[in-house]
């Protein structure tokens, strides 16, 4: 293309090359993964990846969350602190930031252009590793302090992997992009425990005991201490509004502590468990930080699209659950938060999902349900959505257009409903801007 003046230029350069969130995982070769493409690509810029340290978290579900807590504790420390997750939910820029602010379009067009100067001879990129690389470079130009780095998907040879963390996170693990992680959670726990380092701790939320098995199995391996949640450290729920909820960490051999959070479900205690441990392994590997800065990062943190509730009436809950684990713990969580209120359900999903597991946790919690397609090369229509969803006593409207969807629901609903959006970030993203554009 020609010279990258703007952000949409910088964009559309990115996009040139293979990107395989657009692809159903079906037809992704699995070997089409490997690192040595982006070793090969940082070493050209020196390994700017080296010049901060950082905290990995891989998993299945929840690892977003941990990822904006431990990056809120880091800043209310005084931290410069990088974040790099993905996906995003309206603006390309939110999967780079830095102290909460995303990057900024002038540096993305500048690291957009610094990395186009060296790609010859390295066939077979992809999207995604440039999308890392960028990251890599935005944060090490900026001198972050460190960096909190989400993996993409697995683990193993994801293009995040190329980092030496001061500790290793790994979130719940279920099933996802079986086709290329595995499909069993022993196959699938190898790779996103392939996140593991020799010399690097491994803090793990609690898992299933085929995925924990396999996860302790490789850190003995690594010879690496192993934390985990709901036995290394415990915790207990206390209390719980729409507006956040307290809870109590009791680490092993350790004083209590008791936090808050405004990121809901029983779920979110558990990664907020997470973070807190690989906090204090960061913090013994030389990233200093007191409880007083967890307390307030964890306090203020806020994760969009995450049982995120959105101000006014009608109450409207968006929740990025995109597997049949993370729909059970949103449906507990409805139920918990709002166990008297009439619940709508406004449900796409990308095809190559459990979508018919999804339901089969959603239902029992929700009345009427709206099945919509997601602006997403992946989604799933409506008519496909029925067809999975199967014969049901609820009220159920295909949505042709997603501009119409807030005129149905205003009169398809009572007077006061929750609206639960949900099965897949890309919908969050889509009803977030057409919610806020009326």
């Amino acid at each position: 293309m020609d010279e990258i003046k703007t952000y949409p230029d910088a964009l559309t350069f990115l996009f040139t090359f293979q990107d395989f969130s657009l692809t159903h995982q079906e037809q992704i070769a699995p070997e089409r993964f490997e690192l040595e493409r982006m070793f090969a690509l940082m070493a050209r810029f020196g390994n700017p990846q080296q010049s901060f340290p950082t905290i990995h978290i891989a998993g299945t579900k929840g690892k977003g969350s941990v990822a904006a807590l431990t990056a809120s504790a880091l800043k209310a420390a005084g931290y410069k602190t990088g974040l790099y997750t993905s996906p995003h939910l309206e603006d390309f820029r939110e999967r780079i930031q830095i102290n909460g602010q995303w990057i900024g379009e002038d540096d993305f067009v500048a690291e957009t252009r610094q990395l186009r100067t060296k790609l010859d001879n390295l066939p077979g990129i992809t999207s995604y590793e440039l999308q890392t690389a960028l990251a890599f470079l935005y944060f090490s130009s900026q001198q972050v302090d460190c960096a909190v780095v989400e993996v993409g998907m697995g683990g193993r040879l994801d293009s995040t992997n190329i980092l030496s963390p001061l500790v290793s996170v790994i979130t719940n693990i279920s099933y996802d992009h079986t086709a290329i992680l595995g499909n069993t959670l022993a196959e699938i726990a190898g790779e996103k425990g392939g996140i593991i380092k020799a010399g690097v701790p491994v803090v793990s939320a609690p898992q299933q005991p085929e995925a924990l098995a396999k996860l302790r199995q490789i850190a003995r391996e690594k010879d690496v201490p192993f934390t985990l949640v709901g036995e290394d450290i415990t915790y207990e729920p206390l209390s719980q509004t729409t507006e956040g909820q307290d809870f109590r960490l009791t680490p092993q051999g350790g004083e209590s502590i008791t936090l808050r959070t405004r990121l809901l479900g029983r779920h979110q205690i558990e990664n907020a468990a997470a973070a807190f441990a690989a906090l204090k392994f960061a913090d013994y590997a030389g990233l200093p930080l007191d409880e007083a800065a967890i307390r307030e990062g964890f306090a203020v943190v806020r994760w969009p699209g995450r049982f995120e509730i959105l101000p006014g009436r009608p109450t409207v809950v968006m929740d990025g659950a995109h597997n049949r684990h993370s729909a059970k713990m949103l449906a507990e969580t409805v139920h918990n938060v709002f166990p008297e209120r009439e619940v709508v359900l406004v449900f796409g999903a990308s095809e190559d999902k459990d979508i018919a597991g999804m339901f089969a946790e959603l239902l029992p919690v929700v009345g009427d349900i709206f099945l919509v397609q997601a602006n997403h090369p992946r989604a799933a229509s409506p008519e496909r959505l029925a067809e999975l969803l199967g014969e049901t006593d609820h009220s159920v409207t295909q949505v042709s257009e997603l501009a119409d969807l807030r005129g149905l629901l205003s009169h398809k609903t009572s007077p006061d409903p929750v609206i639960l959006v949900t099965g897949s970030l890309y919908l969050v993203g889509t009803f977030r801007g057409l919610w806020a554009s009326k």
